[in-house]
Parts: C-alpha cells; structure tokens; sequence
C-alpha cells in the first residue's frame, strides 16, 4: 500500500514477465521504459480490467490453465472498487455497499485458495487518518463503511507500506503508526526500510 507516486508500481518491475501476469485495474499502464515490451495481450501475461467478476475470472483462469504464471499482480485494489461503484452512482441503499464490500473480499479471499505456487500481489492505495489529538495512522484505503469495518489487512501476513524517504523508494516492514506487517522473523528489527524490491521481498518471505 501507499501513496500516488510512492512506488508501488515500481516494485513490481524486478519481477519476470514470463511468469507472471499483470491485471491493470487502474488502466493507465506500468511506470517503468518499455514495459510495453513485456507485459502486452501478445504475451497473454496483461490485461486491463477493473470489473471485479472479470478479474476473478481471470484469477482462476491462470489457477487453473497457466502453470507457466507463478506471480498475478493486481494494480490497484482501489481501481476496482473505484470503477465499481462508478458503474453503480445510481444505485441507493445498503445492498450497493454490501455488494461493493462482497466484490473486493471475495477476490481476496479466493486469491488465499489458489495453488502454493502462485502468489498474488494486491496493490492499494493508502489513507492516513489523523486523530483530534493529532495521532496519525496510515491504512490501506476503502470505499465504504463495510470494508473498513471488515479490516483488508486481516486477510494478509504481509502488508508493506511504500514510502519515499530522503528520495529512495522504500518498503516498510514493521508497523510505524500502520498497518504494516510482515511475518515475525522474516525480517530484522534492523530493517524496518528496506529497497522496494519486490522480488527480494518474495525471495526472503519463501526462504522464510
């Protein structure tokens, strides 16, 4: 999770194009030169797609039928909560929000069942929310009441806060008035900043 231009996008570059597939919810393209070379419909490893019953479509789709994809990177969770309830403006009542809340969790929740060799990535965009007494906390940012009550962050054991200090883009690991979280002693107290290098951060969790 983490701001507009915190880096997000940028982490995933490190990763192999040949094994893994990239769903564009935001539908504004990668952030790094020549993307394009790697990621595109020709490769059957991009689509740009935010409707939710689409990209959990496709997540079972590449579960099932590509064992040549290891990593599926979700680019923004927001995008599609976002677009979901465009699509939805003139809809009223509760069962809209429910519905929006059902679409998010249950991709995520049906990423959790997926085979042990394919790890999906999900990209959010981050909130901080200040107190009266001026006590900052930093959360992944939801659309509604219901997905904020139900917590994103609990269906995770890592959730990395992208940040840029002193001009480098870093992870955060350990939670600084966050919802970051890693697994305990996959990394040092130490590094509590470290690279935003996604495939290092995949490498040390699995030899973990």
């Amino acid at each position: 999770m983490g701001e507009s231009g915190s880096g997000k996008t940028t982490a995933m570059r490190t990763l192999d194009p040949k094994q893994t597939c990239y769903i564009d919810a935001d539908l504004k393209g990668l952030s790094w030169r020549g993307w394009k070379n790697q990621y595109n419909k020709e490769a059957k490893n991009y689509m740009a797609e935010n409707d939710p019953l689409k990209v959990l479509r496709a997540l079972w789709v590449i579960n099932n039928d590509r064992p040549d994809i290891h990593y599926v990177v979700i680019d923004t969770v927001n995008g599609i909560m976002v677009a979901d309830e465009m699509r939805r403006m003139s809809e009223k009542g509760y069962d809209k929000w429910a519905d929006l809340a059902a679409s998010v969790w249950t991709i995520i929740d049906d990423a959790l069942k997926m085979r042990d060799d394919l790890t999906v990535l999900f990209l959010c965009h981050s909130q901080t929310d200040r107190d009266d007494s001026g006590y900052m906390f930093t959360r992944i940012k939801t659309s509604g009441r219901k997905l904020d009550k139900i917590v994103l962050e609990s269906k995770f054991t890592t959730v990395l806060l992208c940040k840029c200090v002193d001009g480098r883009h870093v992870f955060e690991t350990h939670a600084d008035h966050s919802t970051a979280k890693t697994p305990l002693g996959a990394f040092e107290p130490s590094e509590k900043e470290i690279p935003n290098d996604i495939t290092e951060i995949l490498k040390r969790l699995e030899e973990f």
